[in-house]
């Protein structure tokens, strides 16, 4: 495959060159603000990341600044970006480079490798894009390119398919504009080797491409198909008192939405009903505790929130109260706390919490 790197990088950059969005990290070389781009756009669509990175820009123009903020404030600023751990492990790494690191970013691949929260496909794309140090970025988008057209069936989840994956894009990398190569690759998955309906008839490697010689273009890459996905199914208990309080608690263990705040929350096995509810021990805990006068269901209908991993089905209860203990906030105050998308849009619905 060796032979085919020249045609393939020189192919692949003057496409590039011509059709790249336009893209204000890529204006750059500031490797905080190639970071910052990385760890936005990891799991996410360049329309939907690009907004986080003009507020967080913004809001912190360098790793000091973002250093120097509560870990709160920077997760409200992610708040609807999801996987939050990408957020803490923002922080925590900027931190770390202010602290440790004099406000430096380290300058080499594995350097980089040992910052929290960036792996392979960071490490490659800072490294490349500030440093011009020839290490191959590997991410869905590259995967699909080159198994299309180099004709790769090896699972992209697997051990060798990912080693395989990795020694290809090395090997193709043009090692005296890497940054460029690697944007270039990721940019071409991106816009035109799509999952669905790619413009093979009008593509660069149309003539070399194996996957449309040999009918594979729907197939490749192929992927094995993960476990089953579990369901969770939470109720949240959502206090009002006759003072104009509620209440918000921080989830503190690792997993889901770890260090975003929520309505108390009591998980069941199976949709219930109040009667089931009312019989639940966690429940029973949370209407003592707040002597609830009434508890009321919001949505009929459970909010479907889908994860790569599992699905939570999740209903609100509106519980009415006397007072609330000293933990009772503000309902004015409740936009300030970072909470997952799911409680925000009921905070923005709910009539109880409007002015």
């Amino acid at each position: 495959m060796s032979k085919n790197a020249p045609f393939f990088s020189n192919q692949l950059i003057t496409w590039y060159l011509q059709n790249k969005r336009s893209m204000p990290w890529r204006e750059t070389k500031d490797p905080y603000r190639i970071w910052l781009s990385e760890i936005i756009l990891q799991q996410t669509r360049v329309s939907q990341g690009l907004p986080y990175y003009v507020k967080f820009t913004e809001t912190y123009p360098d790793v000091n600044a973002l250093a120097a903020s509560p870990e709160e404030k920077v997760m409200k600023l992610w708040q609807g970006l999801g996987y939050y751990s990408r957020a803490r492990n923002l922080h925590f790494t900027a931190k770390y480079v202010v602290n440790e690191l004099g406000g430096v970013f380290p300058k080499t691949y594995k350097e980089l490798l040992q910052l929290k929260g960036v792996g392979d496909y960071t490490a490659s794309a800072i490294a490349s894009i500030c440093y011009d140090e020839p290490t191959a970025v590997v991410d869905g988008n590259v995967y699909r390119v080159l198994s299309r057209v180099f004709g790769i069936a090896t699972p992209i989840n697997t051990t060798s398919g990912i080693k395989q994956f990795k020694a290809l894009a090395q090997e193709l990398i043009d090692t005296s504009q890497p940054g460029t190569f690697n944007q270039a690759l990721m940019e071409f998955g991106a816009r035109h080797c799509v999952p669905q309906n790619p413009g093979c008839t009008r593509c660069i490697f149309a003539t070399t491409c194996a996957a449309l010689e040999e009918g594979q273009v729907a197939v490749w890459p192929v992927k094995l198909k993960n476990l089953k996905i579990k369901k969770l199914y939470f109720n949240y208990i959502v206090p009002l008192s006759t003072d104009g309080k509620t209440v918000l608690q921080q989830r503190t263990k690792k997993g889901i939405w770890q260090k975003l705040y929520e309505f108390p929350l009591v998980e069941t096995e199976q949709l219930v009903e109040a009667e089931a509810l009312n019989k639940n021990e966690s429940f029973v805990g949370l209407k003592n505790r707040f002597k609830f006068e009434s508890v009321i269901l919001y949505n009929e209908t459970p909010i479907v929130h889908k994860l790569s991993h599992r699905t939570i089905e999740t209903r609100f209860w509106i519980a009415e109260c006397e007072k609330l203990d000293e933990k009772g906030i503000a309902i004015s105050e409740i936009t300030d706390f970072p909470v997952p998308v799911l409680i925000d849009s009921f905070i923005s619905s709910f009539s109880g919490f409007q002015d």
